[in-house]
């Protein structure tokens, strides 16, 4: 019980204050039990820690009422508070809590893997470098999430708490970044592909020591494009990168798949079908990027006007609607309107309800019970080098190939060759900025953690409204805008807030970080140290 114990204790002072006085080793001795192990073997900690992780995250509060809302993937159809920054302080604190648990967890499995006590043990579950290095691969994903979402935060004091170290300072994003990368370089070095990662256990890649070492090199790339606006040597990380291998295709896509089985179900069909909610559905400025609908009322362009997406189907089902005729039921209309964004929750009327797609009623694959989140893919990877080469057409049209195959496949009506190729032509007449980081865009559909990155670094897609702009013109003639409930400057939401209990039980630290935001401020308009925009249109050049 000694190992539960600090396992309960101390990811909640993490990087927060201390909350007991009781001693820690009074506790352990009294809590010890001699018929239980004190250690967690290796491998159900990296299944347990894997499926936290993703509940965490991808689940209806986290990604759809903030990053998948923040990217103007979803919206909600009744309450559209968050949609419109309004963060509710009791999640926010709670995510932050539990984010920071996943992180120790990671040091834990680090632990049983390097300890020469544990480690023997921890080889009957697969090679212990292997697994270091995989959970060194996963803390600097999810810590990647976390200083993306809030800044600057505790990095190298936390979990320290037997080391004495109660109050965690806050590290400045840019050193996060160094560290983040060196970590990712460290653990592609240490695997030995020839051998399992583990035996059992991992959900993500079943093991396959190959495939942790081309997700540890894949996101290399990915947090080196992140700062490409800052970081003269940001191409650098990826040519060393490549050497060490990357994604290949589809086969090596990072994926986490849900079961049936069981409570082991995706968090969204969660949110939709054991709490009963019908709470989202895709946006109206998703669906006309999709359609390839030119935005009139905010006189924007596209660049693909008139091409329909393939993936269209696959992201959303149409609004269907279907009348009783004698004993049978006929579809009378069929449609694809998004619901308009980030309108007052008094304006959200069922005139637009009823347009937008039901997903409660028709669920897309999101909603599946078994739905494999992306947390990388081959795509998204191929969108990141054609950057890193100019903004390339081939690795541009890899990109968009492999993602319309992947997602089309998910729902078993793979694209036929011919349509691919009709449909990559037609995105591919130029070649540029907007058009790698639209097609990106649409691609990261359901990593709104990911998404959300992307549109503070270059300021794309266009076709999103910004705060202020129009959403929709109502039934007599108002235009109704997109109004947000806190200041972000005119901008996109460019961070969360630190947590209240941040202030409380970490004050100091607390302070130092907030004193370094815009205004001296704990606000949602500071930006991230590779977000250099000075304006919602802005899109800056790469170093």
């Amino acid at each position: 019980m000694k190992a539960i114990y600090k396992y309960l204790v101390l990811p909640i002072i993490l990087g927060m204050g201390v909350f007991t006085t009781v001693s820690c080793e009074k506790l352990e001795t009294t809590n010890e039990d001699p018929n239980n192990p004190e250690e967690v073997p290796s491998n159900m900690l990296m299944s347990g820690a894997q499926k936290r992780m993703m509940d965490d995250i991808y689940d209806n509060w986290f990604s759809a009422r903030q990053c998948l809302t923040y990217c103007q993937y979803w919206a909600q159809r009744n309450y559209t508070e968050e949609d419109r920054y309004q963060i509710r302080e009791s999640v926010n604190n709670g995510y932050f809590n539990s984010f920071y648990r996943s992180l120790y967890y990671m040091d834990r499995l680090i632990e049983l893997n390097t300890d020469p006590k544990k480690a023997a043990v921890s080889a009957n579950y697969g090679n212990n470098k292997n697994q270091i290095a995989a959970a060194k691969i996963l803390k600097v994903w999810l810590l990647s999430i976390i200083t993306d979402t809030w800044g600057s935060v505790p990095y190298t004091e936390a979990g320290k708490l037997t080391q004495d170290v109660y109050y965690a300072k806050y590290d400045d994003q840019k050193d996060i970044y160094a560290a983040m990368i060196k970590e990712l370089t460290e653990a592609s070095q240490m695997i030995n592909v020839k051998e399992k990662a583990f035996t059992g256990g991992d959900i993500i890649y079943k093991g396959d020591a190959s495939k942790w070492k081309k997700f540890a090199n894949s996101l290399r790339c990915r947090l080196a494009v992140h700062l490409s606006k800052v970081d003269s040597n940001w191409k650098t990380y990826i040519d060393e990168a490549l050497k060490d291998g990357v994604f290949e295709s589809n086969a090596d896509n990072a994926v986490f798949k849900y079961s049936t089985t069981g409570q082991e179900y995706c968090m969204f069909y969660s949110g939709y079908y054991v709490s009963g909610r019908n709470d989202f559905t895709i946006t109206r400025p998703f669906m006309d990027i999709l359609k390839g609908q030119v935005d009139t009322l905010n006189k924007k362009s596209h660049p693909w006007a008139g091409v329909v997406d393939p993936r269209l189907n696959v992201y959303t089902p149409p609004r269907i609607i279907e009348e009783k005729k004698g004993d049978v039921v006929v579809r009378t209309d069929t449609f694809y309107i998004g619901i308009p964004f980030g309108i007052p929750s008094g304006n959200m009327t069922d005139e637009y309800q009823d347009k937008a797609p039901d997903w409660y009623a028709n669920p897309p694959i999101q909603l599946a019970q078994d739905f494999a989140v992306p947390i990388m893919t081959y795509a998204e990877l191929q969108f990141i080098l054609s950057e890193y080469k100019g903004f390339s057409e081939d690795e541009y049209k890899k990109g968009v190939r492999a993602s319309v195959t992947y997602w089309t496949g998910l729902n078993g009506t793979p694209i036929s060759t011919a349509d691919l190729d009709a449909y990559v032509d037609a995105v591919s007449k130029k070649v540029d900025a907007e058009a790698v980081a639209l097609q990106k865009y649409i691609d990261l559909f359901m990593n709104g953690t990911e998404a959300w990155v992307e549109i503070r670094r270059t300021g794309y897609p266009e076709q999103l409204i910004r705060p202020g702009e129009i959403s929709v013109i109502d039934a007599e003639g108002n235009a109704l805008k997109f109004d947000p409930l806190s200041d972000t400057k005119g901008l996109i939401i460019s961070r969360v807030k630190y947590p209240t209990n941040e202030s409380t039980l970490n004050g100091a630290n607390f302070n130092a970080a907030v004193s370094k935001l815009e205004g001296g401020t704990n606000n949602y308009y500071s930006k991230m140290y590779w977000d250099v925009r000075t304006g919602p249109y802005d899109h800056p050049a790469n170093k």
